[in-house]
């Protein structure tokens, strides 16, 4: 059992590791890059990203992170680090809802704006979508980077 539950701790910090740098590296780089591109640019982009994104890594490790520390927190509950570990678990679940509730309900009206090249008013989509979007990525990423450092702090706390 000390390889499953091992094992189960090791996939989570590495998943919501990836996706806390994923979504850190949307609020430091990727959001502040594209906020400098016109109107088209920004709207045609993010829903290009949108699409892309949505595929079988990506969806491995967003929901394996809630998965595989679930796993941990069953699979730990007799050891000192099952506090650490329920932590972890519960700020990754923080940061999905984070996710569900807002950024992807972003994401699909985005989307329902169409094709930029036809959107009569680029700037009032990009203005419903922008700072909304941003604001909330930002704090998913520092949910999810604290989860990260939650369960590293578990595990190193044999």
């Amino acid at each position: 059992m000390t390889g499953l539950r091992e094992s189960a701790l090791i996939l989570g910090i590495v998943s919501v590791g990836l996706i806390a740098g994923l979504f850190a590296s949307f609020a430091y780089a990727v959001m502040p890059g594209l906020g400098q591109t016109d109107d088209t640019s920004f709207i045609a982009s993010m829903q290009r990203i949108n699409v892309v994104i949505v595929n079988p890594v990506f969806l491995l490790l967003l929901f394996g992170g809630l998965g595989f520390t679930v796993a941990a927190t069953v699979l730990y509950r007799d050891h000192r680090m099952f506090w650490w570990i329920v932590a972890g678990a519960v700020l990754y679940g923080l940061g999905l809802v984070i996710t569900m509730v807002f950024n992807i309900p972003l994401n699909n009206k985005l989307e329902a704006a169409g094709d930029p090249d036809r959107v009569a008013d680029l700037r009032a989509v990009r203005e419903a979508f922008e700072a909304s979007w941003v604001r909330w990525n930002i704090a998913r990423a520092v949910i999810h980077t604290a989860a990260f450092a939650v369960l590293v702090v578990g595990a190193v706390t044999r």
